[in-house]
């Protein structure tokens, strides 16, 4: 049985889709920065939405508030993710770990009837897989 270790698996992925490494993760950064801090406006305003929504039918769910919750932690995330972007160390990268997973977590958990909260948490999950490459990226080098 062969087993591989999470930076082998990176390292792979990285080979594969940034042919052997000449991707630059400081552009990623930049841009799921931006992206991050656009999305968080608009996921805050339909979450705020789906919140009255959910109050007004007195369903019981929280999907309003958890997308806010979301919505916080992607302005956070992009913040980090611009101002981390030049760093040479592993700190930012394990923050936005955190932050992104936190986000994912809640937006898959608590969606409820908002359905467009999983696609939200999508976004969230994917920083955190470009987070540990970028992590692996350094480990390797």
């Amino acid at each position: 049985m062969y087993t591989v270790t999470i930076f082998e698996l990176c390292d792979m992925i990285n080979k594969e889709f940034f042919k052997g490494g000449d991707y630059d993760m400081k552009t990623w950064k930049l841009v799921s920065g931006i992206l991050s801090i656009v999305l968080f406006a608009f996921v805050a305003f339909q979450s705020c939405a789906v919140g009255i929504g959910n109050t007004m039918t007195d369903n019981g769910e929280v999907g309003g508030s958890a997308g806010i919750i979301v919505a916080i932690l992607l302005l956070t995330g992009g913040i980090i993710s611009i101002a981390t972007k030049n760093s040479t160390g592993k700190g930012g990268n394990i923050a936005l770990i955190v932050i992104f997973a936190i986000g994912a977590f809640l937006g898959f958990a608590l969606a409820g009837g908002y359905s467009d909260l999983k696609i939200w948490a999508g976004w969230c999950l994917i920083n955190v897989i470009m987070a540990v490459l970028s992590i692996a990226k350094k480990h390797k080098n």
